[in-house]
């Protein structure tokens, strides 16, 4: 029976979405026949940590659905065993780079790469705890329906399981590595404010995700495009095409990959840096494998602590995390691009080697760039005064750390991508310690996956 990973990362309370996304599960094993192993990956407060363990535990789960709900120090002791197993070199910065102290998108779901590979999954699913999903005729429209009828097959096969194709025939016999959609609802960033108060602020912000040398007509088509998702139309039917997945049609909330694209490279682990999670879409793309992308939207909103001014400066430093980041991200994109096929080897798996060196090369870019938008968000938050002048004040502090930071975050990157081979080939031989079996009862201790190999 094929197994899959539908994974959940969290540091908050989200009961609710615990429940829904236990449904999916149900949904997958009833319809598709597959063993569904549901990973909650939480770093939730000890008060929403035992809400979360309630909600499971209370949970009835169909058949061949297999719950983990594993706090950090679970994460951190799977972590400890696969790292001393693989034989990498700093043991201990590869266990920072994994499980960081603070806030990183793509190290929480780094973790779900490794514990899917310890698990024997052939894919991952992600879905986040500020999300929910919509209902047509009394129906929860599931993404995973469409993850499930496409991936892992060749293109051509795929082509019945689809409305429409848009994909060369040169195509036909890779794989179908991603399938994924996007939201609806709320901004997938808090930058509502910024343009009511300022269109032009607003334009001046977001145009510093582009590459300096664009003109002003394509970062102007970047901003009117930038962070909606799908819009507000709610779904009123299937449609999926089978193509090269175009990056800014899809996110993270609502995606799945095949496991050989997340086995052989890891995504960028930099804390407090919005859209550090998004890299694999880019590498696919690039790579010119083949995607579903379907109209399953979720629901985007945002929780109330984004709504706190502490919320506020900590979403605005990831947002300008994510900017800075971009300077070494543009280049890789581009370099990914010119490359083309020769991402990948004659299977069709990608080259890691050749995103490695990538990220190498781009971290010694130069920081004039960096500078200038450091410059454009003091003087942009600035003009808006308020809370968004105090965080143009703390750009000022930190400026130079920041630039730091992001340069190190690439070469971290590069770093783990060459120790990624051997984390994933020891996670295969590691058991999962603190699991759920299928009656949905959280039993912390000693206790290994079914099947899987004894522990460390």
């Amino acid at each position: 029976m094929r197994r899959i990973c539908l994974t959940l990362p969290t540091n908050r309370a989200c009961a609710s979405t615990i429940s829904a996304i236990g449904e999916e599960a149900d949904y997958a094993a009833d319809r598709f026949g597959v063993e569904v192993h549901l990973l909650i990956l939480d770093s939730s407060g000890q008060q929403a940590f035992a809400e979360h363990a309630r909600v499971v535990g209370e949970g009835r789960r169909a058949p061949h659905v297999i719950v983990h709900h594993l706090d950090e120090a679970e994460q951190r002791d799977f972590l400890r065993r696969v790292i001393r197993r693989s034989g990498v070199i700093e043991p201990e910065l590869m266990l920072d780079l994994m499980l960081p102290a603070g806030v990183s998108y793509g190290a929480c779901t780094n973790r779900a790469f490794l514990i899917a590979a310890a698990l024997g999954c052939r894919s991952v699913h992600r879905r986040d705890s500020d999300s929910t999903y919509q209902v047509l005729n009394g129906e929860t429209v599931f993404p995973v329906h469409h993850e499930l009828l496409s991936l892992g097959k060749t293109a051509a096969d795929a082509v019945d399981g689809v409305s429409e194709t848009v994909l060369a025939p040169e195509h036909a016999p890779k794989p179908v590595v991603m399938v994924g959609s996007s939201f609806v609802g709320e901004l997938s960033v808090d930058i509502g404010e910024m343009a009511r108060l300022d269109p032009g602020v607003h334009h001046d912000v977001v145009s510093l995700w582009a590459p300096r040398h664009w003109s002003d007509e394509q970062k102007r088509d970047l901003v009117d495009e930038s962070f909606k998702g799908a819009g507000t139309d709610p779904f009123t039917g299937d449609h999926s095409i089978l193509t090269l997945v175009d990056p800014m049609r899809v996110d993270m909330c609502n995606i799945s990959f095949l496991d050989q694209v997340y086995e052989r490279v890891p995504l960028p682990p930099a804390t407090d840096t919005i859209g550090s999670d998004y890299f694999l879409m880019h590498l696919v793309h690039d790579g010119r494998l083949p995607g579903v992308l379907h109209n399953r939207n979720i629901v985007n909103y945002y929780t109330a602590e984004r709504r706190t001014d502490s919320g506020f400066m900590a979403y605005q430093l990831r947002l300008t995390k994510f900017f800075l980041s971009m300077l070494y991200f543009n280049r890789i994109y581009d370099r990914m691009a010119a490359a083309g096929d020769s991402l990948t080897d004659e299977n069709f798996h990608v080259r890691p080697e050749a995103v490695a060196e990538s990220a190498r090369e781009s971290a010694g870019a130069d920081r004039d760039e960096n500078v200038h938008r450091l410059d454009v968000l003091h003087r942009s938050y600035w003009k808006l005064g308020g809370r968004y002048a105090e965080f143009a004040e703390l750009l000022v502090s930190r400026g130079r750390r920041l630039l730091d930071e992001a340069q190190s975050d690439i070469e971290d990157f590069a770093l783990l991508t060459e120790a990624w081979h051997p984390l994933v080939e020891a996670s295969r031989s590691t058991g999962i310690h603190g699991v759920s079996t299928s009656a949905g009862v959280h039993r912390p201790g000693r206790q290994t996956v079914p099947g899987a190999p004894s522990c460390a």
